[in-house]
């Protein structure tokens, strides 16, 4: 009888347990609660890794840290994230990772736009040369409806594009003369990515274009087997190239984006409020990545001077003789591109057609 007794107390005290557990009935506990409360109160945090092509310190690892940190507090901490850097989720083949990404392999990946041209050649159509002005003209056109479309072309390969951020342009240095005009490109032989737009371009500048593998130009570069490269002046900045070269020249004369990619199953199995503070963070990151690599080039710049190099921007008449030259080349451009509407559209935006 005793025992009987003692396991209806239990009884009754499990079922007491079980109200107090759930606010014991009390209005305040009602439909009041979010989703995201809910799931943070379960215990239940989603965890997930963003790969970058570079290292700590650079640019884009930043700028994923900050996007990182940002998405984490709007989830009300039901997200978690890591940043990995060098590519390193990936072997450095940046193919391979979009590849990953669209599999399911990687979570996140954040790559330049000009990167998923080999899969989609549209997004070759952000580093035409001297198609965009500046930075503002190509955040405006990121954000425009034509841009909006052109970055969210990767939803086919199963990735849903959270972010798009615009890049530093591109600058000439070089051991041999400032660069103020086409002409003074003649005859430099000038290391390229291998990708048709630039070998075409700097071709027809009269430049002497050797694509090369990045990690070999720092060599080339000192035994004077190239006399310059170009890039966004963070990289000749992180790589010493003041030790080897002696100008850097304002050309600015391509752009380039980040898309910050999410396998598309992943981001669908997630709750909305983990989807809206996802997207959030990569709307709000834009712009603080634009302040962000403007006060970076400056130190970037200010420490190539500091180290003996020379720096000049070029006139307007100059860019004009620039722009000139690109606009010669646009049939081969949009051979490259394949889609005549969008580089059309893209030139219109931009007041170039």
């Amino acid at each position: 009888m005793k025992k009987k007794i003692l396991a209806a107390v239990l009884a009754a005290a499990m079922v007491c347990t079980s109200f107090v557990g759930c606010g014991g009935g009390s209005s305040s506990s009602s439909g009041s609660d979010s989703a995201k409360t809910e799931e943070k109160a379960s215990g239940e945090v989603k965890k997930i890794t963003i790969a970058v092509p570079d290292p700590d310190a650079s640019y884009i690892y930043q700028a994923a840290t900050e996007f990182a940190k940002r998405a984490e507090e709007y989830s009300d901490g039901t997200l978690e994230f890591t940043v990995s850097g060098n590519g390193s989720l990936y072997g450095g083949d940046t193919a391979a990772g979009i590849k990953q990404l669209s599999a399911g392999s990687l979570q996140m990946l954040i790559l330049a736009s000009s990167v998923y041209a080999s899969f989609e050649p549209g997004y070759n159509v952000i580093s035409v040369p001297y198609m965009f002005d500046d930075q503002q003209q190509l955040l405006d056109y990121l954000n425009s409806d034509t841009g909006k479309e052109l970055m969210n072309r990767v939803s086919d390969m199963g990735i849903t594009t959270v972010g798009s951020w615009t890049r530093s342009f591109r600058k000439v240095t070089n051991s041999k003369n400032p660069v103020n005009t086409p002409a003074d490109l003649k005859g430099m032989v000038l290391r390229v990515p291998n990708n048709a737009l630039y070998v075409e371009f700097f071709g027809a500048c009269g430049a002497v274009t050797t694509p090369m593998n990045f990690s070999e130009v720092y060599n080339a570069l000192q035994l004077n087997t190239l006399d310059g490269q170009e890039n966004p002046v963070d990289v000749p900045y992180s790589n010493k190239f003041y030790e080897v070269q002696k100008y850097i020249s304002g050309t600015n004369h391509m752009a380039d984006a980040w898309l910050v990619g999410i396998n598309s199953k992943l981001f669908d199995g997630l709750t909305d409020v983990q989807k809206d503070a996802i997207t959030k963070a990569g709307e709000e990151v834009q712009q603080w990545n634009v302040e962000f690599m403007e006060k970076e080039d400056e130190t970037a710049l200010q420490t190539l001077l500091d180290n003996g190099m020379e720096y000049n921007d070029i006139t307007e008449e100059g860019r004009e003789e620039f722009i000139k030259v690109s606009q010669s080349c646009y049939d081969k451009f949009k051979e490259l591109i394949q889609d005549d509407e969008l580089f059309d559209a893209t030139a219109e935006f931009c007041g170039k057609n």
